[in-house]
């Protein structure tokens, strides 16, 4: 017949006894000790705050007798002055109101005269019949977490210094990289006998270099020369190809003013300067403005290496594109052809020319949709007959609406003839 419990030698029988001892153990620790022990502060107080009862945790952090707190202290006189005066006007108000609190950062000051940060948390004690008897209080050390709160906000202090230097950085990035793409572009436009012209540059993102170009300037007795493009890339690597093409189609057009052949002497020098593994290109339109000082008419001359086409809105109030279909991209190859086209602007008409950027805005709630040439030209239609100072302003703000959608810089140049 089996046994009704383990052998006395039995592994099972020696585990037991250690588990009995263990409870053992626990028992003979009181209540008492438990008290007088915690990791965390007790005090009972009356009702009128003179300390009752302290455990020995708590005069261990005060660095006081007990013979020198029970009897003789009130709560109050544990506390520094400031505490003293948030429990008088706060704490106390509200422990009587609600009959406990809980959770308050206080600071209690030792014999020595250090302080140590604690949290307070207290309830009445009401006896038989109703009546308040006394406040039981326990006070747990908060040294640790004060610490941590100091360095949490040390770190946080040095994160906003940071982020305010980051942001006075920025901006002053943004202001030197103003002025370097206002270097790029013509601090006016120059009065053309015959011609009204208007410009406008809108930078997409001013923490960076656009690569987008225009200049009008003079090139003999009676003509103009003009030219709008747009450099691939951004940064200052585009801004570098900016300057040269800025500076080699003014000094080509002075020496011959023939569209075709200024971008065709561009083609040669950032052909000839770019080439290997950073390739640098641009598409741009050069023209030549021709006015009849006893018509008023503009005779325009153009060629484009692979730009969108200009828009001529006449005074009559239609527009349209003019058309330079084939025009390669100035810069790619060593010789590029570029197509060409002519016009005659009557006074009233504006020959509008712009950078893709327009062109390519994203539009509609979900940004999805191409602004487009359709879309140009039906705004085109809708000002025609206007000057060209009214048409750009009209553009600004038609780029301006488009928000977030515009990812890229625009240029604008508007010329006409005008009304007589």
């Amino acid at each position: 017949m089996c046994p009704a419990g383990p052998l006395p030698d039995h592994p099972e029988a020696e585990d037991d006894r250690a588990s009995a001892a263990t409870f053992a153990a626990l028992m003979e620790d009181s209540a008492e000790e438990l008290y007088e022990s915690a990791p965390c502060g007790y005090l009972s107080t009356l009702m009128d705050g003179t300390v009752a009862k302290i455990n020995t945790t708590l005069l261990g952090w005060l660095g006081l007798e007990r013979s020198a707190v029970v009897g003789r202290m009130r709560f109050t006189d544990l506390l520094t002055v400031g505490g003293k005066l948030y429990h008088e006007t706060h704490f106390a108000p509200l422990l009587r109101m609600r009959g406990e609190i809980s959770g308050i950062a206080l600071d209690i000051k030792q014999a020595g005269g250090e302080r140590i940060p604690v949290l307070v948390s207290s309830a009445v004690k009401h006896g038989s019949d109703g009546e308040p008897q006394l406040i039981r209080t326990t006070v747990f050390d908060a040294r640790d977490r004060r610490a941590y709160e100091r360095e949490l906000l040390r770190g946080r202090k040095v994160a906003e210094e940071a982020l305010r230097q980051a942001e006075a950085d920025r901006a002053r990035l943004q202001d030197a990289l103003a002025v370097l793409q206002q270097s790029l572009l013509p601090d006016t436009l120059p009065e053309v006998p015959g011609v009204e012209a208007a410009a406008h540059y809108h930078t997409a993102s001013p923490d960076r270099l656009g690569g987008d170009f225009y200049d009008v300037f003079r090139v003999d007795g009676r003509r103009f020369a003009f030219f709008l493009g747009d450099v691939c890339g951004k940064g200052p690597q585009a801004a570098a190809v900016t300057s040269l093409t800025r500076y080699t189609l003014r000094a080509a057009a002075l020496h011959d003013a023939d569209p075709v052949s200024a971008l065709s002497t561009l083609n040669k020098v950032l052909h000839e300067r770019y080439t290997g593994g950073d390739p640098r290109y641009c598409t741009a339109i050069f023209g030549v403005l021709d006015p009849d000082p006893e018509t008023g008419n503009v005779a325009v001359r153009i060629a484009s290496g692979g730009h969108p086409p200009a828009v001529v809105m006449r005074a009559d109030g239609t527009a349209d594109f003019l058309p330079t279909p084939g025009g390669l991209l100035v810069g790619v190859l060593p010789a590029a052809h570029f197509a060409t086209a002519t016009t005659t602007l009557v006074p009233g008409d504006t020959l509008l020319l712009y950078t893709d950027g327009l062109t390519e805005a994203r539009t509609g709630q979900s940004r999805t949709s191409l602004y487009g040439d359709e879309a140009l030209l039906g705004f085109a239609t809708d000002h025609a007959g206007r000057p060209p100072h009214a048409v750009i302003k009209a553009l600004t703000g038609l780029l301006d609406d488009f928000g977030d959608g515009l990812d890229d810089d625009t240029a604008l140049l508007a010329l006409g003839a005008p009304r007589l």
